[in-house]
């Protein structure tokens, strides 16, 4: 199945450019892309898609945006087990220690991520970063 759900939660615009971008790549690919805010999503959707890429920018001291994207990531962590999961997200400041903290939850979780360091851009995509999450679309497509 090539239907990708791409749930993220975007502050200043920065991961949600990103994440339209990578709708572009599986649009590319040939499989269809859903954008979804974390309130749009839950575990009972998870069966519907064949990938799933989660974005969220870092946010305080690197950490996952706490009021409307942790609570949904944490819901869903008991049903990552076997799902294609794939995560991205933008910084401004740090060295991606929340990516990184992020990829152990979903190793420990049992998921079977895409890129095992997950993707981050500092700030607003360039032209080559917004092509790099193209490349990460067409690969969930894919996959």
């Amino acid at each position: 199945m090539n239907k990708v759900a791409i749930v993220y939660w975007s502050g200043t615009g920065n991961t949600e450019k990103m994440a339209a971008c990578i709708a572009e790549g599986v649009k590319e690919a040939g499989g269809e892309a859903m954008l979804l805010a974390p309130d749009e999503f839950s575990a009972t959707a998870m069966k519907d898609y064949g990938a799933i890429a989660f974005g969220c920018s870092s946010q305080g001291s690197e950490q996952l945006e706490e009021s409307e994207f942790e609570p949904m990531f944490a819901a869903l962590e008991g049903s990552l087990a076997s799902k294609r999961i794939a995560l991205f997200g933008s910084y401004g400041w740090g060295d991606g220690q929340w990516m990184r903290d992020w990829c152990a939850r979903c190793e420990s979780a049992n998921a079977n991520l895409f890129e095992e360091t997950g993707l981050i851009l500092n700030d607003l995509p360039d032209d080559a970063g917004q092509e790099t999450c193209r490349e990460l679309g067409r690969g969930l497509a894919k996959w």
